[in-house]
């Protein structure tokens, strides 16, 4: 350390208390009104899209029960101790992702990066939140408009069920076997047929989409997507722009309404025909598929996904807790009701995709389907299918549009809170303001999207953006924690925070099996990450490129602030790393009276010599910013 910085150490605690009085008082930022309003929003933020398109088929795929095995290894041993620890360093500096790195000022990209994942994503996943409304929109009709062909956007493919199908019929040399399917069939009657489609698919590709030929070819702006757009970003400007005092009371709806209609549309679905055999396909176990290295990773990148780590989100929830809030009973209850929630949504998608399969007799592996492909696709055909269909369908959009948006409140509020932090003084008064810019920033950013060729660039964005980069970001986050901060030192802030000391378990779990999955996880995302493809369709190298660019650009801020902060630093090289390894001066609880007994805290682990400290001689303790290097100064009362 410099000279300069261990001169100053005598006025350390007189220091953080001007910063109290500065930029780092909670009361400025707001908080949590209830305990209960912390939670719905972390249930609502995990619990995702993904949970309802995109788990129930990796089920199935993966040997049905046999899955829920190293699905909840996985929770236990990455999904756990990562929340935990977001969650808890979050809620004891009261700082969004960005200015809680005060605890370690040179690994200050890993928030950055954070930020720019969760700001990104958020521009693709508005646009799914307006694909939902406009199909919750088109639903308030007696006829659902993809339930039927003979519409303008139907071709002389479609074939809507309405007739009998021919079964074990000879036609020349050739034999057909059904032409009511909702997958695409081939019929040979002396000679190839189109390929037929049903009024579903042609619905999403040609009306909603007006489907392009590739990205190359972008068309123009599909208007009413554009008009639901910007519906969608005002309904999140509505309940961000007054903070979490809005958002908690918004929650207290918007995250438990969708399992009341997921429970409404269970029901419904087990009394229709073929929805057990539907449900037998999800959760009947293939016990030979655990022998396969797929499904291990695919059952870890899941996890990493739905849980939410490494997107800044869950910190910055936590940020809003109040400082001795029990973190650690709230982290041991958000993972396990998101991953439950995954699997209570698979048995609803499984009951009337077997329904589906009945109707048409076809198999289910003809009817199921993931991603966009089963919520605007393969399920709308089937509710179609249903008594009263109307009222159906705007249920199961009315439910996907409420976890589409409870999962962006949470991504916003992330980016909007990181520059509230980093800027408190210019910017924390004109909140209102930084809530509109930065939705019509991200709207803006979404109109590539809505294009007739706007779904492949969603999909580059969707490949990239949020696959290798987050295993990057948690790793260097936890092995920042566990090594520079050190873990005894983490886990002493734990439970000054919450007044007891959670199991040793979690310091090896920091320090070695996390870790280690991370590392797992990464290498299996990168092995299995080809290149970008849309229903079937390949992209050009530029595309490729524009997507890896994108994947990466969330990443480079850890090594580059590193470089910059080294540079900027006084003293030398040695020095300066060893000063930005420490927590600044104004690292430590936001409000003063914590404060005060937080150092009153150190300073009795001081004359105990805990290995908490990790201070090994008397040099490094005159290094430390937290305390005076005169052994007779007094801490605040």
């Amino acid at each position: 350390m410099s000279s300069e910085s261990t001169s100053s150490g005598d006025n350390s605690i007189e220091m953080i208390k001007r910063g109290e009085k500065g930029e780092v008082i909670k009361g400025d930022r707001g908080g949590w009104k209830g305990r209960l309003d912390f939670i719905l929003t972390c249930i609502g933020y995990a619990v995702g899209l993904g949970n309802i398109w995109r788990f129930p088929y990796l089920c199935y795929k993966s040997g049905g029960g046999a899955f829920f095995i190293p699905y909840f290894i996985f929770l236990l041993l990455c999904g756990y101790p990562l929340f935990f620890m977001e969650a808890s360093y979050g809620q004891f500096s009261s700082l969004s992702p960005i200015t809680t790195w005060r605890m370690s000022p040179l690994f200050k990209g890993v928030g950055v990066g954070m930020v720019m994942v969760s700001g990104l994503v958020c521009v693709y996943y508005n646009v799914i939140v307006a694909w939902t409304l406009y199909y919750l929109f088109m639903s308030f009709r007696a006829v659902l408009p993809w339930s039927t062909c003979g519409n303008d956007w139907n071709t002389e493919n479609c074939v809507d069920g309405s007739e009998r199908p021919v079964t074990n019929s000879s036609l020349g040399n050739y034999t057909v076997d059904t032409i009511s399917n909702i997958s695409r069939v081939i019929i040979a009657a002396n000679g190839t047929a189109p390929a037929k489609t049903n009024p579903s698919e042609e619905y999403w590709e040609n009306h909603v989409l007006e489907l392009s030929d590739g990205i190359e070819d972008a068309g123009i702006i599909r208007w009413p997507l554009l008009l639901c757009l910007i519906l969608a970003w005002f309904f999140v400007f509505l309940c961000l722009f007054k903070g979490v005092k809005v958002l908690g009371k918004v929650m207290h709806f918007a995250a438990p309404f969708p399992y009341l209609v997921l429970l409404v549309l269970l029901i419904r679905g087990v009394t229709l025909p073929g929805a057990m055999e539907g449900i037998k396909f999800y959760v009947f176990p293939k016990w030979e598929k655990l022998g396969e290295f797929q499904v291990w990773g695919d059952a870890a990148l899941q996890i990493f996904y739905s849980v939410g780590m490494g997107w800044g989100g869950i910190v910055t929830m936590a940020s809003y807790n109040k400082f001795n809030n029990n973190i650690y009973r709230d982290a041991l209850i958000v993972p396990i009701i998101n991953c439950g929630t995954s699997i209570f949504a698979g048995f609803v998608i499984f009951s009337v995709l077997g329904f589906m399969a009945n109707q048409t007799g076809s198999t289910i592996e003809d009817v199921v389907s993931q991603g966009p492909g089963l919520t605007f696709v393969a399920y709308p055909a089937a509710v179609a299918k249903l008594p009263i269909s109307p009222l159906w369908a705007v249920l199961f959009f009315l439910m996907l549009f409420t976890i589409g948006v409870d999962s962006q409140f949470g991504m916003v509020e992330t980016c909007i809170t990181a520059f509230l932090d980093t800027y408190p003084k210019t910017l924390r008064k004109r909140r209102v303001l930084v809530s509109a810019i930065a939705c019509v920033i991200e709207c803006l950013l979404g109109l590539p999207l809505i294009t007739q060729g706007g779904i492949y660039v969603l999909q580059i964005i969707d490949w990239y953006c949020a696959s290798f980069s987050l295993m990057l970001i948690s790793l260097t986050e936890v092995l920042v924690i566990a090594y520079v901060y050190k873990t005894e030192r983490f886990m002493s802030d734990i439970e000054f925070m919450i007044g007891f000391r959670p199991h040793r378990i979690w310091i090896y779990l920091w320090k070695f099996v996390t870790p280690a999955l991370i590392v797992f996880i990464w290498l299996f995302s990168v092995i299995t990450l080809g290149p970008v493809t849309y229903d079937g369709r390949s992209y050009p190298q530029w595309a490729i490129v524009f997507g890896w660019v994108l994947g990466v650009s969330s990443v480079i801020p850890i090594p580059a602030l590193i470089i910059v902060q080294i540079l900027q630093e006084k003293g030398t090289l040695r020095q300066r790393v060893t000063k930005l390894m420490r927590p600044c001066e104004e690292w430590g609880p936001s409000v003063q009276e914590d404060r005060e007994r937080y150092f009153k805290h150190l300073e009795m682990q001081k004359k105990m010599d805990l290995p908490a400290r990790h201070i090994e001689d008397a040099d490094d303790m005159e290094k430390h910013v937290f305390l005076p290097t005169n052994e007779k100064s007094s801490l605040p009362v």
